[in-house]
């Protein structure tokens, strides 16, 4: 029987060992037994937490997106102004724990998933309307309100593609900086642009 309180470290410790086996094997190359090998736990405490596989990894996409959330929270205040607003957003996306290699592997097969899940689809669409309402909060207090949404269409897919370009390149953490930078220059240009 488990020790009273032990539920959560469990659960950290299967979503973590989750994250480094689809790393390292790709989400079709991950099975139950890598993921309690990789925690150092039974495989049966995978059912019993989680239901099975499916059920673990759409936690550990949850956890991701809750993380994200999370690091985005942590810098923003009542009294932070709507441009600053809007780079703590990019930075967020762009923070070490977003370039880690397990973790951009994990991301990346959880998209390619996505497709043929419908679960899966359902959190990326989550993800995809959190980032382009955020970016919509902070333009509509720079922009007219036409103007605003589409500016956080764009940026929206400004800060993915570049997300996406530098670990597709296999960057190193000066790339993912100046794609950080890159991505900021290009939301002061728009409220340039479109700004009343």
């Amino acid at each position: 029987m488990p020790k009273v309180g032990m539920e959560p470290v469990r659960r950290q410790q299967l979503i973590d060992a989750t994250i480094a086996s689809v790393g390292e094997l790709g989400l079709q190359g991950t099975t139950i037994n890598s993921i309690s090998k990789k925690a150092g736990l039974s495989s049966g405490i995978i059912s019993h937490y989680f239901g099975g596989k499916q059920g673990l990894i759409e936690a550990t996409v949850r956890h991701l997106l809750s993380s994200l959330k999370q690091s985005l929270l942590a810098q923003v205040g009542e009294s932070t102004l709507p441009e600053q607003r809007l780079m703590y957003i990019i930075e967020a996306n762009f923070a070490l724990v977003q370039q880690r290699a397990d973790t951009t592997r994990t991301w990346l097969s959880f998209w390619a998933q996505s497709m043929h899940d419908a679960e899966l689809h359902r959190l990326q669409n989550v993800n995809s309307k959190r980032l382009t309402s955020n970016l919509a909060f902070s333009f509509k207090q720079l922009l007219p309100k036409e103007h605003a949404t589409q500016a956080a269409q764009l940026s929206a897919a400004m800060i993915d593609g570049l997300w996406l370009r530098a670990v597709l390149s296999q960057s190193n953490k000066d790339q993912f900086n100046h794609s950080e930078q890159l991505a900021k220059q290009y939301v002061k240009s728009l409220i340039q642009q479109y700004g009343a």
